[in-house]
């Protein structure tokens, strides 16, 4: 049939087999035709924004533009804490391949000590890998000049102008003001939980502890932003857009940074804390930790060495002592029962009591620190002597319960509420604070013997010298307690407008104020008559106060020899104190660790306060141990 088939007819089939690959390739062409058409109608039409939006992401870099710092300042403008512009040089880890051999080129070029290399990768240690880490920080013109002729040898590196950070007094006043240093994990988290990620772009460093922690975000500003288009290199060409970043609030103090330092200096090597309160209004004049620390030191990330100092003194240079020691009250803590004694109808001012120079309870002796004791002792002469044999029995009488509500109106083992972070609780006993404080059921009971020396300042009683300080003011000023603060006011850098703080009572206490008027007279003649007499020999104005001496350790029926004790197992020395006595307008509580007895060591620092303030002078002279009495 081959042989026979017409040359004609296999034209055909071939013909018609091209025509059907021909409408095949075609309809492919069609419909890979359209296939794009639809895709480019997708891309062109309905993904437009989108892509559009990512080229202009591409093409648009938007940087932030860091805040100015706020200004901190005292009650009458001296600035405590400043910003000042600076050149640092910068590596971006991620930028480099081999940071040990890029820092050691640098070396070469530009002075960079050991401790720079420590810091680098302490900070490297602590920042995200993206991160541009400072290895040198105030760069001098002519260090500036020779890096950016050889910048292209150090791909990754950088001079930033940076913003730092200056604390002019240095170590003064430092637990109040606090200082800054480079945000960590945990700053990050605390920023993300308050919602501030936003504005903390391009922000390297926060504020760690005192007035700089607390108020962080006040300080901090508003970031501001600029839009730079950018080349195919990633080099800006022009800014396109710019927002000014917003500076951040001025903070202005309530503390008297001269009376800080005279206050601080009056302490010399000796470890303690004072607090002075304005009573009328709750405001900081002073608060002393000492010893203290430069803030300075941490702006850049403190030099190892540095912090072993810091940390590992044992004189703990970094607690701060007004806010978080706790401290036996001692004797200062009888202005108080006596006031619980006359409100509750314990007392009356006249009502004595004959003291043989000690207590007997359950078969314990309770001693007075005077032997033979007070004789005939009224409320009055209690407080001006200090009468410990006074207080047990009141103690005794009153009950653990009644005390410890007392107490609690005036803010004992309870947080004040002062503007900064951290502030310890300290101890106010009772049955119930015991039975949260131990586990077992044998160690949860309170023991009436456990009632009597609470009644002069022992026993569980510790609280902070914050918390001595509001209570004195709040007696100073009849019952009308404010919280402590130190900020006075906040002004808002665009508008100028001031937003004060604090300026309501905490509470009124009922007390009455015949009861209110016995304990000021009493405490004036502790500074007339009594054991601060010698210290406040002089003055110009008449105070109130009231010496304290607190067991470090029990002497277990000994006497008690400080010549024979190890400086650390000495008794602290306290002293609080209000005047003038008519108008108080300063309340202190000053403590001295180890300073053995309050009329010695803490009175005459308060005396140096009272006659700064009051006065604008020094005292003449100080007490001397021969001629105090002890307490």
């Amino acid at each position: 049939m081959a042989a026979n088939q017409s040359p004609l007819n296999a034209s055909d089939s071939e013909l018609r087999r091209f025509h059907f690959r021909v409408v095949l390739a075609g309809v492919g062409v069609v419909l890979a035709l359209a296939l794009l058409g639809t895709r480019f109608f997708y891309l062109q039409v309905v993904q437009h924004d989108y892509y559009t939006t990512r080229a202009e992401d591409n093409r648009i870099s938007v940087v932030p533009i860091v805040p100015n710092r706020g200004v901190i300042v005292d009650r009458d403008g001296t600035v405590l804490a400043r910003n000042y512009s600076a050149f640092t040089l910068e590596i971006t880890p991620s930028k480099v391949d081999d940071l040990e051999a890029t820092i050691d080129g640098l070396g070469q070029l530009i002075e960079v000590l050991p401790k720079d290399r420590r810091r680098f990768r302490k900070l490297l240690d602590e920042s995200k890998n993206f991160e541009s880490i400072p290895i040198r920080t105030r760069l001098s013109e002519e260090e500036v000049a020779k890096f950016a002729a050889n910048r292209y040898l150090f791909p990754g590196v950088e001079v930033k102008a940076r913003l730092f950070r200056q604390y002019p007094l240095g170590p003064i006043a430092s637990h109040a003001i606090g200082y800054i240093n480079r945000i960590n994990k945990r700053d990050l988290e605390m920023i993300e939980e308050s919602e501030q990620a936003a504005n903390y772009k391009g922000t390297d460093h926060i504020g760690k502890t005192g007035i700089e922690q607390k108020y962080e975000f006040a300080l901090h500003g508003e970031t501001g932003y600029e839009q730079v288009e950018i080349d195919a290199g990633g080099r800006a060409i022009r800014s396109l857009s710019h927002t000014p970043p917003v500076q951040g609030s001025r903070l202005t103090l309530t503390l008297d940074i001269k009376l800080q330092e005279m206050a601080e200096k009056a302490f010399g090597d000796r470890r303690g804390a004072l607090v002075a309160i304005e009573p009328a209004t709750g405001g900081i004049l002073a608060m002393v930790s000492n010893p203290s620390f430069d803030p300075n030191l941490f702006i850049d990330g403190i030099r190892s060495d540095d912090w072993d100092l810091l940390n590992n003194s044992p004189d703990r240079p970094m607690l701060n002592r007004a806010l978080n020691g706790t401290y036996p009250p001692g004797s200062t803590f009888k202005p108080f029962m006596a006031l619980a004694a006359l409100e509750t109808g314990k007392r009356t001012p006249g009502q004595t009591i004959s003291d043989p120079g000690f207590f007997n309870f359950a078969g314990h002796q309770f001693r007075d620190d005077k032997k033979g004791g007070h004789g005939t002792v009224d409320m009055y002469k209690s407080i001006v002597q200090s009468c410990d044999t006074y207080y047990y029995m009141l103690a005794n009488d009153m009950g653990i319960d009644a005390i410890a509500r007392f107490m609690g109106q005036l803010g004992f083992g309870q947080k004040t509420g002062v503007d900064l972070e951290g502030e310890s609780e300290g101890v106010l006993p009772s049955p119930e604070w015991k039975k949260r404080r131990f586990r077992r059921p044998e160690q949860q009971k309170w023991f009436a013997g456990e009632t009597i020396s609470i009644g002069i300042g022992q026993g569980y009683n510790s609280y902070t010298p914050i918390q001595l300080a509001q209570a004195t003011a709040t007696v100073a000023n009849n019952g009308v307690m404010f919280r402590p603060h130190l900020v006075k006011y906040i002004t808002d850098s665009r508008t100028g407008e001031q937003t004060m703080i604090e300026r309501e009572p905490l509470r009124r206490l009922p007390w009455k104020p015949q009861h209110v008027e016995t304990i000021k007279n009493a405490m004036i003649g502790v500074n007339t008559q009594g054991t601060g007499a010698r210290a406040f020999a002089g003055a110009g104005y008449t105070s109130g106060g009231k010496t304290g001496t607190a067991q470090v350790f029990s002497l277990k029926g000994g006497d008690y020899k400080s010549s024979r004790l190890k400086e650390h197992l000495r008794d602290h020395a306290l002293f609080i104190a209000f005047a003038p006595a008519e108008q108080p307008k300063i309340a202190v509580a000053v403590v001295v660790e180890n300073g053995g007895f309050g009329a010695q060591s803490a009175a005459p620092i308060a005396r140096m306060v009272f006659d700064y303030y009051l006065l604008g002078k020094l005292p003449q002279g100080a007490a001397k141990e021969d001629d105090v009495e002890e307490d």
